[in-house]
């Protein structure tokens, strides 16, 4: 592949190099410190606010909200400036993008509030976009759309090109879901004209959003073009999830055309660059969390040194006292020698109370790891679940709509011929499947070997894929659902699968599987 080389090179960088944000976060958490010495509280508030962002960048949801609070709670008490604003609007994004949009609005109305206080522009448009960008991840567009249209107004006539930009495009991308392309078309391409040649992020995706424009109204060729542009852009900024995304549509249009040889070889492509983005973001939350390891790790010593500091200062004044007064200090040495016991006695009970907290710890270690074998369990069987009640709709919804093509519409015939064929080309991929399979590897490793091994014959590749979704314990009619055959044909799969086992005529074929 053309990008073989450059994914390579990446991975090599992210696996031997440390992350910005981890090095930031060391050097912004010394700052802190350095900021609560001197009793700095705007320093303070602002450290807290960058460090909060490093952990919401890096993924890690739960320490951002902590230091974002803690910049909030020391608000109740003082006057309100941009900065309690950015904070607002941080918490609020921050629930958009875990889904708890009920609590991501009491936040953005917050930020909104105050901007207008303080007649902060730049924090009441951001404030507006955020809260339009909540609503259409609700499904709520009319609310978007206003939002959103608040946001562009109080933008003044000039500059802020870049933010005007992503307006424009985030309106573009609700008219998209409302499936009223022109509208969107419109948008995107004020988005594009602030934002063309810039070779940025922003260049990249809006041009991706213009190609699917061009695909999902069935102009083809326009739409491979330009989406040829985006991933240029896209390779030139080195943007994983946007060469995933401008590959991924290359891909369905390639399909559409029928040439599935691209299309195929553009959707591995997407899929390597996905496996890069997220071992990229992996290894960038381990290293913000191995600094902020270190960074307690140091802390500590410091801490142990003062108090070793105190301790030999101690020693060295009873020292010199009993050095001083031998001659009449024997009542005193026994002082000191009682108190030097007590001393060490002290310090084993240091020592044994480490000791414990590293059993502690590993016992939580080992409980997580427990937690998390049985989450994954659960997230497994509700995977499988959703792949039947998927293939269950779209196959419903195909039919319904090829038969809706039969009838006298001229306004919504072609539209509808074009949701069934991208229906159809969903129906068509196996990446799901593929993705499933990678899953159930983790839970259950080596199950598709041990079955193999245990089978008196050769298993086919369905009879191992029918072997798994029975080691999930799924009814004969959910099977059918997830490999688009018959109840009845999965009966007699199953049969046939049942023979090639050493299996009792009396024996359960599913407690088998699960013994394996």
């Amino acid at each position: 592949m053309r990008y073989n080389f450059l994914l390579f090179s990446l991975l090599l960088i992210i696996c031997c190099s440390p992350t910005v944000n981890a090095q930031n976060l060391k050097q912004l958490k010394e700052e802190l410190e350095q900021a609560i010495q001197h009793n700095s509280t705007p320093v303070v508030l602002e450290k807290r606010f960058l460090i909060g962002k490093i952990y919401a960048e890096s993924g890690l949801y739960a320490n951002a909200l902590e230091y974002f609070n803690s910049v909030l709670k020391d608000y109740q008490n003082n006057s309100k400036d941009s900065l309690f604003v950015k904070t607002n609007i941080e918490v609020g994004e921050l629930y958009n993008n875990t889904k708890r949009y009920a609590n991501a609005i009491p936040f953005i109305e917050q930020a909104i509030s105050v901007s207008k206080q303080l007649d902060y522009k730049q924090g009441l448009v951001k404030a507006y976009s955020t809260l339009g960008s909540s609503y259409e991840k609700q499904g709520n567009y009319m609310k978007a759309l206003e939002f959103e249209n608040k946001s562009l107004s109080a933008l003044s006539e000039k500059g802020h090109r870049e933010i005007r930009a992503k307006v424009y495009e985030n309106i573009g991308s609700i008219y998209e879901d409302l499936m009223q392309y022109d509208e969107a078309f419109e948008y995107f391409e004020k988005s594009y004209q602030l934002v063309k040649g810039t070779s940025s992020k922003a260049e990249a995706n809006v041009l991706n959003n213009i190609g699917d424009v061009y695909r999902k109204k069935g102009n083809l060729t326009i739409a491979i073009t330009i989406t040829r542009q985006a991933l240029e852009v896209a390779t030139k900024v080195n943007d994983n999830h946007l060469l995933e995304s401008a590959t991924k549509d290359l891909a369905k249009a390639y399909a559409l055309q029928g040439d599935y040889e691209k299309a195929y070889n553009y959707r591995l492509e997407a899929e390597n660059f996905k496996e890069l983005s997220l071992k990229a973001e992996n290894q960038n939350q381990v290293n913000v969390l191995l600094t902020d390891l270190k960074i307690n790790q140091k802390e500590s010593q410091i801490k142990l040194l003062k108090e070793q500091n105190k301790l030999n200062s101690t020693r060295l004044i009873l020292s010199v006292v009993i050095l001083g007064i031998f001659f009449i200090s024997v009542f005193l040495w026994f002082l000191y020698a009682g108190k030097r016991r007590r001393i060490n006695t002290k310090l084993q009970e240091l020592e044994q109370e480490k000791l414990k907290a590293e059993l502690e710890l590993k016992a939580k270690e080992k409980k997580n790891l427990h937690r998390n074998l049985e989450v994954k369990n659960a997230a497994l069987s509700r995977y499988s679940l959703h792949l039947v009640q998927k293939n269950k709709l779209l196959t419903e919804l195909s039919a319904k709509l090829k038969h809706l093509t039969q009838r006298q519409s001229v306004n919504y015939e072609k539209h509808l011929k074009d949701l069934c064929s991208e229906i159809d080309f969903t129906l068509q991929q196996d990446s799901e499947w593929n993705d499933f399979n990678v899953f159930f590897e983790e839970i259950h490793p080596n199950f598709t070997k041990n079955l193999s091994e245990a089978a008196i014959e050769t298993l086919t590749p369905t009879e191992l894929k029918l072997g798994i979704l029975l080691r999930l314990n799924l009814s004969s009619k959910e099977i059918a659902s997830i490999l688009r055959v018959t109840p009845d044909s999965v009966r007699v799969a199953r049969h046939r699968f049942r023979k090639k086992l050493p299996l009792d005529t009396k024996e359960d074929l599913v407690a088998f599987l699960l013994a394996l």
